[in-house]
């Protein structure tokens, strides 16, 4: 019984925390040594959340972590905080940690540039929109809109729901283009199920905001569903 106890203590005393282990190993250390690109996804995240659990440290809870979600970073980024809250040693504060570092890198990915793209065709709307939108867990509905030139004037986000829908309000969608001058626009909306096949109410309101839109002399030259990596576009099927 005492040899057990001994055995107990002694694999206890041989877990080393962060601090013990060699500086070149210790997340931040090789992030200012080294920068960012030094780092694994799995050591980025453990800076995030700073500390493990009583049987981990932050390295080993974050490579579980993301070992769970197949080590992408896409599918992490679909989690909602209570998911992320169910593994042992991620709290609130950590879920809330790593949603809003992987928000802030969406955004900066879909941050507007400068010179204003220009949208010549379905493949130019997915490039603006997919990283916006392409992997986030919810339903959200977009707006590019355009100049005569067909030059993005702005991306608008008009509603977001849930898994299976949102709602999408026809005059909102007029009132933005109208508002920002606008020549034509795109509808886009993402499909968190992967599935890109358009539902009975995304072939109503790609008909609506056509005809509606027409009335104030705007063009919906198309309407694009996204998933991660892939789109379906109204344009190219013939359907609008």
């Amino acid at each position: 019984m005492n040899y057990q106890v001994i055995m107990i203590y002694t694999d206890e005393i041989k877990k080393l925390s962060i601090k013990q282990w060699a500086e070149n190993d210790r997340p931040r250390e090789k992030l200012l040594a080294g920068g960012c690109s030094s780092l694994s996804d799995a050591e980025l995240i453990a800076v995030l959340i700073g500390s493990g659990n009583r049987d981990e440290t932050a390295v080993e809870l974050s490579r579980r972590l993301l070992g769970s979600f197949d080590n992408s970073l896409n599918l992490l980024g679909k989690q909602t905080v209570r998911e992320l809250m169910q593994f042992r040693g991620i709290g609130q504060a950590k879920a809330v940690g790593i949603i809003a570092a992987l928000e802030l890198g969406r955004r900066r990915r879909g941050e507007d540039v400068s010179e204003k793209p220009a949208v010549q065709s379905s493949r130019d709307a997915f490039t603006i929109m997919q990283p916006m939108v392409g992997d986030i867990g919810h339903e959200e509905f977009w707006i590019l809109l355009l100049n005569r030139s067909n030059k993005l004037i702005r991306a608008l986000r008009t509603s977001q729901g849930g898994i299976s829908g949102t709602v999408t309000d026809i005059r909102m969608i007029l009132k933005s283009a109208i508002l920002h001058s606008a020549s034509s626009m795109v509808l886009c909306h993402n499909h968190p199920s992967g599935n890109l096949k358009p539902s009975r109410a995304d072939m109503d309101i790609t008909k609506k905001m056509n005809e509606a839109a027409g009335i104030m002399d705007i063009k919906v030259l198309d309407h694009i569903i996204l998933a991660d990596t892939d789109y379906f576009s109204f344009a190219d099927e013939g359907l609008l």
